[in-house]
């Protein structure tokens, strides 16, 4: 009862610690104030813009803080690893040896760099259309390592309060460097790297603002450290050059669609665990489905499935395939068609 009734302490800021051992803080309150410290907080806890519990009489500083980090920010690690493996990835054996090099190995093998006398990559920048395996691959790799995985969709950078989507930019990497070793995923970056325009709504100034934060931060005075950066676009054709330079992505990998060996490889993966009968032709179907991507066959599996439940069957047969692959190829062409059907 007596810990519920002492008052309420404020929060403030350490601006400046003066000789005698007094420090000037910021209350929110608004003004500035001299006052001194509890006798039990230790010295080197007290630094210049540290957050501090502050006496409501006398504004003494009564105990530091630990930072203040976005809730967005906070949420965005993810705390289980993704159940995806490197096994669950087809046609792309290539490409996940180029993010093993530029991710994986810096993180596991540091030491072979050292020797070697280069510095490992800090960036890489996965391109390719919708469907393809872009974020499959990143929680492969987030499944693989036993770094801290952090997620983030560019369009959670947007904010609508200038200097807010900066803000969140700055916390993402503060909270990255304090858990390193970390892998961040910025997962369709080109909501907030666009080329910059001189004609430019109020609204584009701010995620411009938002853009050279992370500009800085991926390549900028302060260290990046033990961190590295995965990021996924299916329109790099939009995107700002200084992003793109060496230092900042220093691979760029492109996921393309998968080949008639690729789609025979994702049709082995999706019917692991589907009652199939044995005289279903793979070869012929990744043949019929030339152009198709990742997330296609996937859905043509699952239409299969969903043939033979409709017939009240536990088997899938070769004529539930051939309907299924007709059925999403035909809406994959009709999307393909429409006017502004994007990535080049």
């Amino acid at each position: 009862m007596e810990r519920l009734k002492t008052p309420p302490l404020i929060i403030g800021s350490i601006k400046d610690i003066l000789a005698d051992g007094r420090v000037v803080v910021k209350s929110s309150t608004g003004p500035d104030f001299i006052v001194n410290t509890a006798d039990y907080i230790g010295k080197d806890n007290v630094v210049i813009g540290a957050r501090v519990a502050l006496n409501k009489q006398t504004l003494a500083v009564m105990g530091v803080l630990p930072p203040s980090l976005d809730p967005v920010v906070m949420g965005a690690e993810l705390l289980e690893k993704p159940e995806t493996t490197y096994k669950d990835v087809g046609g792309l054996e290539d490409q996940i040896r180029d993010v093993k090099e530029a991710v994986e190995d810096p993180l596991l093998k540091p030491d072979l760099y050292k020797k070697v006398g280069i510095e490992p990559p800090k960036g890489v920048l996965l391109i390719g259309p919708p469907g393809t395996g872009k974020t499959l691959l990143a929680k492969a790799v987030a499944n693989k390592t036993n770094a801290v995985f952090i997620r983030f969709v560019g369009s959670e950078l947007v904010q609508k309060y200038i200097g807010e989507g900066a803000r969140l930019v700055r916390e993402l990497f503060e909270l990255a460097r304090e858990k390193a070793p970390t892998i961040v995923f910025i997962d369709e970056i080109d909501a907030i790297g666009a080329k910059r325009l001189e004609v430019a709504t109020s609204g584009d100034r701010e995620v411009q603002r938002t853009l050279m934060q992370l500009l800085a931060e991926l390549d900028g005075f302060n260290p990046i450290g033990n961190v590295k950066i995965i990021a996924a676009t299916n329109r790099p054709d939009i995107l700002d050059e200084a992003l793109l330079r060496p230092g900042r992505f220093d691979r760029i990998i492109e996921i393309p669609i998968p080949s008639q060996e690729g789609r025979l490889d994702i049709f082995e993966i999706h019917i692991r665990k589907m009652n199939i009968s044995k005289s279903i032709n793979f070869g012929t179907l990744a043949s019929r489905c030339e152009g198709a991507t990742g997330a296609d066959i996937k859905a043509i599996c699952t239409e299969a499935g969903m043939f033979a439940i409709r017939e009240d069957r536990y088997v899938v047969t070769m004529a539930d395939f051939e309907r299924s692959t007709e059925k999403v190829m035909a809406t994959a062409l009709q999307k393909s068609e429409e006017p502004g059907a994007m990535f080049a």
